[in-house]
């Protein structure tokens, strides 16, 4: 069954209410990005705790620890770029997931 212009605008309530600022995420990255605090903030837990575990071991093994150091770096560069993207994606599985959940009251109520 079709979306109501009504449920539609329900939907983007929500994904402006649910989904992560890219905003935060940027900050998250500059700030503490060597930590993996963007990865947290961005759900994706198990990258942001390989991103802690390098730093630490980057800095306690330390001169040795600069081979840790150097993916690290480039891993936050290229986190840079795929920030937006992995914003996106939350959206669109909010908004998914709504549809969904409005598909499924709609065929209840019938």
């Amino acid at each position: 069954m079709a979306i109501s212009t009504e449920q539609k605008i329900l939907i983007e309530q929500r994904v402006s209410n649910d989904a992560k600022s890219i905003v935060v995420a940027y900050l998250l990255w500059l700030f503490l990005g060597c930590l993996g605090a963007h990865r947290f903030y961005l759900a994706r837990a198990g990258s942001g705790v390989v991103m802690l575990l390098l730093f630490i071991l980057g800095w306690v093994l330390w001169p040795i620890g600069l081979i840790l150091l150097a993916p690290l770096a480039l891993w936050m560069l290229v986190d840079a770029f795929l920030i937006p993207g992995i914003v996106a994606s939350d959206k669109d599985r909010i908004r998914r997931d709504m549809a969904q959940m409005i598909a499924i009251t709609q065929a209840g109520q019938q």
